[in-house]
């Protein structure tokens, strides 16, 4: 804890970020459990939550990106292409992870199979991207 007062204002974020992840994945193991579990009232509350968490997530990594692109020193130079590939990649499964999100969160919206099939393609997606950035992109932007 002490040392954290020294951390950089990148290391903060991107710890920040990672704490974000961990409560995205439990969150969407709660979303799955609720379903198969026959709970949709519980299942739409923790998307309802997941929606939340992931919303605030994807909107305050954007601003802080953007920030880190807007910085014209050495350092920053060195990881533009990486934040710009970053943001490009991901651009669609974002959109589409919203609307997934934002229409399944709907009170009047059922969770038929339709739903679970697409949330589990989805988990794995972002399991996957939450595992590139961490391992690549957070990596990188520790160091400037």
């Amino acid at each position: 804890m002490f040392f954290d007062i020294f951390s950089t204002k990148n290391k903060k974020i991107v710890k920040r970020w990672i704490k974000e992840h961990e409560e995205i994945v439990t969150l969407a193991h709660k979303v799955i459990a609720a379903y198969s579990n026959n709970n949709h009232a519980l299942a739409k509350k923790e998307l309802a939550s997941l929606n939340n968490v992931a919303v605030n997530h994807l909107m305050n990594e954007d601003i802080e990106l953007f920030k880190l692109l807007k910085k014209r020193d050495e350092q920053h130079h060195k990881i533009e292409n990486d934040i710009k590939k970053f943001k490009e990649n991901f651009a669609e499964t974002k959109i589409n992870l919203m609307k997934f999100l934002t229409y399944y969160s709907k009170r009047e919206t059922p969770l038929d199979e339709s739903f679970f099939d697409q949330f589990n393609s989805l988990v794995g997606i972002l399991g996957e991207r939450i595992d590139f950035e961490e391992n690549n992109l957070y990596q990188k932007l520790e160091t400037i």
